[in-house]
């Protein structure tokens, strides 16, 4: 336990402990129109040992901040090994961080996983980061009175003033966007696919129920890693993690709004998942699927006139080739035909210029920025904690 005047900082120890610290968020933003609530489950999930693969490679300790018996702040400190292994680095990330609008709280927070880093050999601290690049990352600097996607940070304004004051700079920034679906195909993009299809052998897979796309899936995930290997902070997921996102997610997709780009050699060379927006639904449910959670997130699935881009990638061996065209031209006929009005983009760096050069063929905005943030700790700096 750390003491700070009347802030108390206690580690998460139990299961009842996990639970209070995934809450807090509940009681943060209560009321608020923008922000999306996590799912409960998913959050136990990412957050326990004997559930998430990924600590095979990390480690990770939470804690709350308390002022006697009310909760007023939280925090995850990770240290991905094989990241800093990959990166030549040696960082603790932070996560999960919220907290009310007093720097005493924040600063206790960031530098009680500085000192928890700094006693295991990290020099520096970043985040907001999870444990991979399949939990939510950045911290939103920009676009908060716009509503958050399932796959995003939602914070408060006063989030970014704290950071600063705290010695944080820029490490890297994601930039989203929300374009509206035009209500037909131009034609020279349905002839510039089926060139490409035509000219490297390519095919788009068709598939009608979800059970389809599961020969698949592993084979996508195969791509993501080559795709995203470059991406800031970027590890490798495992065999392991693999199959713990397709027996969580694949099962709960719509076929219809998902493309997988076929090669010769029957591997996925490009891929496009996406899903309709859950944001109000969990609203509505406050992140719960039980008693009445899941018939609000099946309401959601089956109508809705938003779509949220979650995951797009072309293997690096088939970049430049127009093989985005095709799954981009086939998620836009479905969402042609059922309806949907507006898609939100997933967060994308800022300078992975291949992935944003799709955007300026639509009529849309880039509405939302998240950042990453940084502090190196020079040689004899003290932290508090």
């Amino acid at each position: 336990m750390t003491k700070t005047n009347e802030i108390v900082l206690t580690k998460v120890a139990t299961k009842k402990e996990l639970k209070r610290f995934i809450a807090f968020q509940n009681q943060l933003y209560k009321g608020n129109k923008f922000w999306c609530p996590q799912m409960r489950m998913d959050e136990i999930n990412t957050l326990s040992r004997d559930k998430n693969p990924a600590f095979e490679f990390c480690e990770a300790e939470y804690w709350i901040a308390w002022r006697g018996k009310e909760m007023v702040g939280r925090i995850a400190g990770i240290i991905n090994h094989k990241a800093n292994e990959r990166w030549n680095e040696k960082l603790v990330r932070f996560g999960w961080i919220d907290f009310i609008d007093e720097l005493e709280v924040s600063r206790l927070l960031i530098d009680t996983v500085t000192a928890w880093g700094t006693s295991k050999g990290m020099n520096g601290i970043h985040g907001p980061l999870g444990f991979s690049d399949m939990d939510n990352e950045g911290m939103l600097i920009k676009g908060f009175d716009e509503l958050a996607t399932l796959a995003s940070i939602y914070n408060y304004p006063y989030y970014v003033d704290h950071m600063e004051k705290l010695g944080f700079i820029k490490a890297a920034d994601w930039v989203q966007y929300e374009f509206e679906i035009p209500p037909t195909i131009p034609e020279k993009v349905d002839r510039l696919s089926l060139l490409v299809q035509e000219k490297y052998k390519l095919r788009i897979l068709k598939a009608k129920k979800a059970k389809e796309l599961l020969p698949y899936a592993p084979k996508m995930f195969k791509t993501l890693n080559a795709a995203f290997s470059e991406l800031y902070g970027y590890t490798v997921l495992t065999q392991k993690q693999v199959d713990m996102y397709i027996k969580a997610y694949f099962g709960f997709v719509r076929p219809e709004f998902i493309s997988f780009v076929i090669d010769e050699q029957d591997e996925v060379v490009g891929f496009g998942v996406s899903l309709p927006s859950l944001t109000r639904a969990l609203q509505k449910c406050d992140g719960k699927l039980f008693p009445f959670g899941f018939l609000y997130l099946l309401k959601a699935m089956k109508k809705n006139d938003t779509i949220d881009m979650y995951l797009n990638g072309v293997r690096p061996d088939y970049h430049a080739k127009g093989v985005n065209a095709l799954y981009y031209n086939e998620m836009h006929r479905a969402y042609i035909k059922y309806g949907i009005k507006k898609a939100v983009t997933n967060p994308q760096l800022e300078d992975n210029a291949k992935a944003l050069t799709i955007w300026k063929n639509f009529n849309g905005r880039q509405h939302l920025t998240r950042r990453c943030w940084i502090k190196h700790l020079h040689v004899g700096e003290q932290v508090n904690g």
